[in-house]
């Protein structure tokens, strides 16, 4: 029962800390170009961060409300129209802040795990 209790908590932290970095790499993706939400899954999935359309989709809407992404409508040829993502001017600007922030977060956990144990005195 204690190691279930155990892994619940592991499993919730890692599930808190990759939801503390989707924002980012959603928008790290987007940055490269044009990219429909089902590339945006595939993409995340194959780096191990889980998501589903249910987060998704909730997350791309408060992005375009917040004017850090827009979207246009493109027709298929095998399908209904697609819409596809770019980052407005100001996603550019929030995106280089959150790299800054990025950096300095690796920077300072690398500092305090990369520490050794000190000795008891």
């Amino acid at each position: 029962m204690l190691q279930q209790i155990t892994f619940m908590k592991l499993e919730n932290t890692q599930t808190q800390m990759r939801k503390g970095i989707l924002e980012y790499c959603i928008l790290q993706i987007i940055a490269r170009g044009e990219v429909y939400a089902s590339d945006l899954l595939h993409e995340l999935t194959d780096a191990k961060i889980m998501v589903v359309e249910g987060t998704l989709y909730p997350l791309l809407s408060r992005l375009r409300k917040a004017g850090l992404v827009e979207y246009k409508w493109v027709e298929s040829a095998s399908g209904p129209p697609r819409k596809y993502y770019t980052l407005t001017q100001e996603g550019h600007s929030f995106l280089t802040n959150l790299d800054k922030t990025w950096g300095d977060l690796v920077k300072s956990t690398r500092l305090i795990t990369n520490r050794t144990k000190k000795a008891s005195k």
